[in-house]
């Protein structure tokens, strides 16, 4: 018996198939099924084109076989089966796909053809077996042979061929599994619970069954002499099971998927306990095909804003499980959402593992995330309570998407934002504040803080409501990059109120304010030089009308970036150089500018503190020494 040499690089192409293309083990039994499958799709294709084949599909099937003292895990199937020439040309040449080839010499006008997806097209596959396996045989013959024939190999150092008996057309792989070594355990490829777990994961949705005996318990029937108290008894039973699914939900028509079909297949294939917000069942064909089951769940992860938590639909290629999650399939800003994608379009590297960046890969994701957009409003805007809980869940994110990556995705997302309207008291869309904005409205105003009520009663708000004008109350850290971010909508800028020019003056405005400050001047500067360094400028407020007192900032970091940055974890430091806004029509500022007159220097000091200590309160940020703010004011109490 002659031992003939692999057509190929040896020894070391084997080791690197079989130690560094698959990054986990257990991959080799769904390569093993898929190469089963194809070998059914290709007996199918036959019977449907020679009229001499007669087999139908509900004679085709896998068969999995463990002996564990054998030590011997057999794939079969009874399919088209190999000759000598195919053993010879497709395993002991390695990467040369026997599938490829048919796949290739289809006709493209054939009808049948289209009722074929062949799996496996790189040839690859089979030797995976070798990662679990010290030594493969393989039994074939071939439909419309009487001769069947034996293929061996212990790995790289080649293999034999030989004549043997086998009774009916089809391919059994069968392997010696290797001892469990220091970190392998290779013992549960021989568990039936193992397999069918790992059946379930991979090839659940291969279309033909996949069966194997497996030990299962039922009631003892019932002696007719069994006295009253007779208990019922338990027995352990084998018997074969077919362990996958077949046909995939997302293969069916809408029409005939349940709504309750559509949530035990979310909860149970993604662990949610409750059913989903939403399923979007979507599907395309033509350039890239594909079909996909998208699913936006009702409530976030516990872990969904960690770095724990991993984005990605599950990526299928003809019913075959490819990749978990695969993350390019979304972008960040729908990180949320759970689902399937399936396509035969992928560009797939020889382990099946690693999805190659593709113009179908990015047709497909660019497809997914105008369909989930396109979700979204069509719920904004039939079901609000609806579209509320999904805010509720993931506003933030959505969010966190529009100041990515410096805004690129700005415009894909401002229709889906919310914020809380000051006139209407609820949250909002951008349309809609613009929809009831008054022409003259120079700016879509925004005001930030810690909660609606606070921002509320914010000083800077006075103003811009009294005009009638609406202001969208920004709650959350991220409100206000997200509103730089957003910038302008068709030419009309975001502003927030705490800005100098919130509100543009008239001429007469802009005088009377000069006029003040001119007035004001002695007591401005004895402000700043009691409080130093902890402001940039005190000036003359033109946003203020009864409040005394506020915190503004001088330069591209605003209030609200400095106590957003101070919450970060690891987050540089940044600083907004604060301006303390006086309101020189206030009875403080008149305080201020008595005590200025009088060179009472101490009582100035004490004055410009507690403006500062308030203006800082209202700003939201931290006050530099609490004890002596409540010094200052009990000493106005004696």
């Amino acid at each position: 018996m002659e031992t003939k040499q692999f057509k190929a690089e040896s020894k070391r192409l084997l080791d690197l198939m079989v130690n560094s293309i698959y990054t986990h083990k257990e991959i080799f039994l769904r390569e093993l099924i898929s190469n089963a499958s194809d070998a059914e799709d290709k007996l199918a294709y036959k019977s449907l084109t020679n009229s001499s084949v007669e087999v139908t599909r509900a004679d085709l099937k896998i068969t999995i076989v463990p002996d564990k003292e054998g030590r011997l895990l057999t794939v079969s199937d009874n399919g088209i089966g190999m000759s000598k020439e195919d053993l010879e040309s497709n395993l002991g040449t390695i990467a040369r796909s026997g599938s490829g080839q048919f796949k290739a010499g289809l006709s493209e006008g054939d009808e049948a053809a289209g009722s074929i997806d062949v799996i496996g097209q790189f040839g690859v596959g089979f030797y995976s077996a070798f990662m679990v396996a010290d030594h493969v045989t393989v039994i074939s013959k071939a439909w419309g042979s009487d001769e069947a024939w034996m293929w061996q190999s212990d790995g790289a150092e080649g293999y034999t061929i030989t004549s043997c008996e086998k009774q009916t057309p089809g391919t059994d792989v069968v392997m010696h599994i290797k001892a469990n070594g220091e970190e392998e355990d290779y013992d549960q490829y021989l568990e039936s619970r193992t397999l069918q777990e790992l059946i379930k994961k991979y090839s659940d949705y291969i279309r033909y069954p996949i069966v194997m005996e497996v030990e299962d318990y039922r009631m003892k029937d019932k002696p007719e002499d069994a006295p009253e108290d007779y208990k019922p008894e338990w027995e352990t039973v084998k018997e074969w099971k077919t362990l996958n699914s077949m046909v995939p939900l997302w293969q069916r028509r809408k029409s005939e998927v349940k709504p309750e079909e559509y949530n035990t297949f979310y909860k149970e294939k993604f662990n949610d306990w409750q059913d989903p917000l939403t399923v979007i069942h979507t599907s395309a064909e033509g350039a890239v095909t594909y079909k996909a089951m998208l699913y936006i769940p009702e409530k976030t992860p516990y872990d969904f804003y960690t770095r724990e938590y991993q984005k990605g639909l599950q990526l299928y290629s003809s019913g075959v499980l490819i990749m978990d999650k695969c993350a390019d399939l979304l972008p960040d800003h729908f990180r949320f959402v759970k689902g399937v994608v399936d396509s035969a379009d992928f560009s797939l590297n020889i382990s099946r593992e690693v999805l190659q960046h593709t113009r179908q890969l990015k047709v497909i994701a660019s497809a997914l995330e105008k369909k989930i957009k396109s979700e979204l409003l069509s719920i904004q805007k039939e079901n609000r309570e609806t579209y509320e809980t999904f805010w509720s869940a993931f506003g933030t994110q959505l969010k966190y998407g529009v100041v990515g990556e410096f805004g690129a995705h700005k415009d894909m997302l401002q229709d889906l934002l919310l914020f809380w309207s000051s006139k209407e008291g609820k949250n909002t869309t951008l349309a809609a504040y613009k929809d009831r904005m008054p022409e003259d409205q120079p700016f879509y105003y925004y005001a930030c803080g810690e909660s609606v009520e606070k921002i509320a009663r914010l000083p800077q708000v006075e103003r811009i409501l009294d005009k009638g004008y609406e202001i969208l109350y920004c709650t959350e850290d991220v409100d206000d990059f997200v509103m730089k971010a957003l910038a302008e909508i068709d030419g009309k800028k975001f502003k927030s109120v705490t800005e100098e020019d919130a509100l543009p003056q008239t001429e007469e405005e802009k005088k009377a304010t000069e006029e003040k400050t001119e007035a004001g001047k002695p007591v401005l500067e004895a402000v700043k030089e009691a409080l130093g360094d902890q402001v940039k400028e005190v000036r003359v407020s033109a946003i203020l009308k009864s409040g005394a007192c506020c915190l503004s900032a001088d330069g591209p970091v605003s209030i609200e970036m400095e106590k957003y940055m101070s919450k970060m974890e690891g987050g540089q430091p940044m600083k907004a150089e604060r301006v303390l806004e006086l309101n020189a029509d206030s009875a403080p500022f008149a305080a201020l500018k008595k005590a200025v007159e009088a060179g009472e220097t101490d009582t100035v000091a004490k004055y410009s503190k507690l403006l500062y200590a308030q203006a800082l309160l209202l700003a939201g940020l931290p006050l530099e020494d609490p004890a002596e703010y409540a010094g200052l004011v009990c000493s106005l109490m004696v």
